[in-house]
């Protein structure tokens, strides 16, 4: 694949948010394959963009010889609100720039990118599928539009937020806030500062406890020491592609994550016994974000419309996230079999 794809943007106008108005919004997204072949929509996670720099692209999943096969699916990417590319506080004028940008939720992100879909000819989503918030998203795919949708992958996410997670999310956060050169979000510069402790802060969560005991962070070579992996991978993946004002209402996306908030009044119960679509629940044995005891909570409710297979990795959250072969394989093959089934 490239390493600079084709982005597009679609025009919402003035859209309504959990948080307000943002007037002139828009989503950007790419797409793969035939739009007459079987669609498969596939939006970004956190720290994920569309250009494929910073910490994640899209295309690490996308290929003839990759777990989403362009060649036989009509692949939709769509960013999240807040990632810097669609609708952002970085990129809307005033009065809604930077800390003023309305906070959004991930209903006001399916919402925009089914209308982006309607507006590709799209009238049937094969699978919706996403790693980390992207996973998250999936599941409110599957609420959301069930009729629409056949079925959902869940890649290291989950159906609503853990107050551990949120808890977890408290951190990165509290260190980009605090920073001296953050400047409450009305900074001039780049909070330098702010920026790397939170890239900090976010990585120490990122990976298995096995993983790091067993110097997982020198990827072979490629860095030195813990001290080279943390500059280079995680400080530099934030700083060289993010705003910090995108990273704090991103965040808050995240932290809000609750599918059953959109309908049965709360009832998380109710509501993931009532979807319709067949799913793929795909945690990772590590990951601290997205614990996989929460995974095995949705399955009680979900029954026999969604099946859970354990990613048996060391490698934490970012199992999920393209960084390693032979969680791929296991991924991809995984994924495949799923959607070729009728």
């Amino acid at each position: 694949m490239s390493n600079a794809p084709e982005i597009h943007y679609h025009e919402h106008g003035r859209f309504r948010v959990a948080g307000g108005i943002i007037p002139n919004a828009k989503t950007a997204y790419c797409t793969y394959g035939d739009p007459k072949n079987p669609c498969i929509v596939f939006p970004t996670c956190y720290g994920g963009r569309l250009d494929n720099t910073g910490l994640l692209g899209q295309e690490y999943l996308i290929g003839a010889d990759k777990t989403l096969d362009p060649t036989k699916y009509f692949i939709v990417t769509p960013a999240l609100f807040c990632n810097g590319e669609s609708s952002s506080p970085s990129n809307t004028p005033t009065p809604y720039n930077g800390p003023y940008f309305p906070a959004v939720s991930y209903e006001d992100n399916v919402r925009a990118h089914h209308e982006l879909l309607a507006k590709l000819g799209v009238t049937k989503v094969h699978c919706a599928i996403g790693f980390s918030m992207g996973g998250q998203m999936a599941y409110y795919w599957a609420v959301m539009y069930p009729d629409l949708v056949d079925k959902y992958a869940v890649l290291c996410g989950s159906a609503r937020t853990s107050p551990h997670n949120i808890c977890f999310l408290e951190g990165p956060k509290a260190a980009l806030v605090a920073s001296k050169d953050f400047d409450n979000g009305h900074y001039t510069a780049t909070p330098q500062h702010g920026i790397r402790a939170f890239g900090r802060v976010y990585s120490a969560w990122a990976y298995g406890q096995t993983w790091y005991r067993e110097h997982g962070y020198l990827h072979d070579g490629q860095y030195t020491s813990l001290e080279t992996f943390l500059r280079e991978q995680w400080e530099e993946g934030f700083l060289v592609s993010w705003d910090a004002n995108d990273m704090l209402a991103l965040l808050d996306t995240w932290q809000q994550g609750d599918v059953s908030r959109i309908r049965d009044n709360g009832d998380y119960a109710a509501c993931l016994k009532a979807i319709k679509a067949k799913g793929l629940i795909m945690p990772c044995r590590t990951d601290l974000y997205f614990a996989p005891e929460d995974s095995e909570i949705e399955m009680g409710h979900l029954g026999n419309t969604a099946r859970l297979v354990v990613i048996e990795s060391i490698w934490g959250h970012l199992a999920g996230g393209g960084k390693n072969e032979k969680d791929d394989a296991f991924i991809k093959a995984q994924v495949r079999a799923f959607l070729d089934e009728t």
